[in-house]
């Protein structure tokens, strides 16, 4: 049995009241967590007057300098974290890999950022001649704020996702309070103690928060940040937070996201394209149980291949074993939580109410391998198909979260940019072809609704990315549905940690207030 313990103020807390942590696999209760509401007042100051001058006092460097420690620290604990996280998250080996690997190199990217940004504690902008006097300038320059960060993690990447959004906060320079999903935090509990054990950051600068936040969020202020990853529910709950409407506390919010994958027209069955398309969607729908933010949710093909496409995909997602974890020839897990299966279910029976049918899978009819009848939370990857999707209204506004996606045929290509933009705002869009006219048609029209469109065509088709995979050097967010919000992104993730301020003065006084610290003589 494990207890998920809070690490507030440089110790760490057991709670009083404790909720069951189960495996999702077996349904074995494994560990337990605080059920308190406590006042974490003391925490938010603690980190406002200790923590936030002490990482402001370092330079990006070095700063840069401690996310590597931490990602090397990580990376020391791989082969504990994986088996933490499959048998606390349900997920396959590769699973916990995809999640783990994310977070060290994650880090490690921000890591090397730093250095890259080296001696200084500011970021400029070029300056500007304000009006006709040649002396006279405008100079933007970024300052890290004077608050606290608090990030509120999703269940489905408990390593990723704190490391995510602890790796730009501390470079930015402001202090960390982070709070995991109840249900997969024992592995979030493990990243937090392998942190915690590197001894590398300064004194309040990191603070885990097992349980509930109580009411931290309605007493965060100005110079405070909010980054939630959860439910659009949720989000606009917090959105409405008082410290968001009266003090201006800055939130990010990365919510539910029907993300696409887009087929164009003049792709054969059996061309490169087509294959990395069949691969990729049943990859992105089942890969961590299809839990994840960028998972394929809606797939968009010409009409005339609709047919076809079922019968492979069908066929592909046929050979995926379902089972225990533990278990080597099992390519997906359970869904990690008893609600998460009844949402999928209720979900997957809403799709087929808006006028969609399964053609594919069961969200009730699965036999998983290495586990007693009736256990775990399993169910088979699920394809449904809408042949009118201009009517199928639930398709295009409810994400089912986990291992299902809806088959839509097209007539026209201006038809699918109008059915993605449907959605109302995605994490990614991906677009399968290789008719530039028609790929770029194509991506203009669904690019201002996603936070990121990724072109596979013949010559990069065995070179590119998977669609899930989330780069740090490129933004993570998404317009609408998807929150509105945006993570990483290199240099551009730290502003939402920094404030941008305009100086407006002398230009030569200007260049000597903000020009880059000389190298030290050693």
């Amino acid at each position: 049995m494990i207890e998920v313990k809070s690490y507030l103020m440089g110790a760490w807390v057991s709670g009083e009241r404790k909720t069951e942590l189960v495996d999702p696999s077996t349904e074995e209760v494994i560990g337990s967590i605080s059920a308190d509401k406590p006042s974490l007042l003391p925490v938010l100051e603690h980190a406002r007057s200790v923590g936030g001058p002490a990482l402001r006092a370092l330079t990006f460097a070095q700063r840069g300098a401690i996310l590597k420690a931490i990602s090397k620290a990580l990376h020391t604990q791989r082969d504990a974290l994986i088996e933490v996280s499959i048998r606390s998250g349900g997920t396959t080996r590769s699973d916990a890999k995809f999640d783990i690997d994310g977070a060290s190199g994650t880090l490690a990217y921000y890591a090397a950022l730093g250095a890259k940004l080296g001696e200084t504690r500011m970021l400029t902008e070029p300056s500007e001649q304000l009006g006709q006097d040649s002396r006279f300038f405008g100079q933007h320059v970024w300052l890290s704020r004077e608050g606290v960060a608090v990030h509120v993690n999703a269940f489905n990447f408990p390593a990723w996702g704190l490391a995510e959004k602890l790796s730009v906060a501390i470079l930015a320079g402001v202090p960390v309070i982070t709070k995991p999903a109840t249900s997969t935090s024992i592995l979030a509990f493990e990243v937090a103690r392998a942190i915690v054990a590197a001894e590398v950051l300064p004194q309040g600068a990191f603070h885990f928060v097992a349980g509930s936040l109580g009411d931290l969020v309605e007493q965060l202020g100005p110079q405070d940040v909010l980054a939630f990853t959860g439910s659009a529910d949720t989000g606009a709950k917090l959105r409405g937070a008082r410290s968001v409407v009266a003090r201006s506390t800055r939130v990010n919010i990365e919510a539910d996201s029907l993300n696409s994958a887009v087929l164009a027209p003049g792709v054969a069955p059996g061309d490169d394209v087509y294959r990395i398309f069949l691969r990729d969607v049943a990859k992105e729908m089942t890969q961590k149980t299809g839990q994840k933010c960028t998972a394929t949710r809606r797939i968009f093909v010409p009409r005339e291949l609709a047919d076809r496409v079922q019968e492979d995909l069908a066929e592909e997602l046929s050979r995926v074993k379902i089972g225990h974890p533990g278990h080597d020839e099992v390519r997906m897990g359970p869904l990690a939580t008893r609600q998460q299966l009844a949402d999928f279910r209720a979900g997957v029976e809403k799709l087929v109410a808006s006028g969609a049918r399964i053609v594919a899978g069961s969200a009730t009819d699965v036999a998983p391998i290495g586990v007693a009848a009736g256990k775990g939370f399993f169910v088979a990857p699920v394809l449904l198909r809408a042949d009118a999707p201009g009517q199928a209204d639930a398709v295009h506004a409810h994400e089912v979260f986990g291992p299902c996606a809806t088959l839509c045929p097209y007539d026209t290509h201006e038809e699918a940019v109008a059915l993605v933009a449907r959605g109302e705002g995605g994490l990614v869009s991906t677009v399968y072809g290789d008719d530039r006219e028609l790929l770029r048609a194509l991506v203009l029209g669904i690019s201002p609704h996603h936070g990121r469109v990724l072109v596979v065509s013949a010559k990069v088709a065995d070179k590119t990315i998977s669609p899930g995979l989330v780069l740090p050097s490129c933004v993570h967010g998404g317009p609408g549905r998807a929150g509105g919000g945006e993570e990483l992104g290199g240099e551009r993730g730290l502003r939402f940690y920094m404030q941008r301020t305009a100086v407006q003065g002398d230009r030569a006084l200007l260049d000597k207030l903000f020009e880059a610290p000389k190298p030290s003589a050693g």
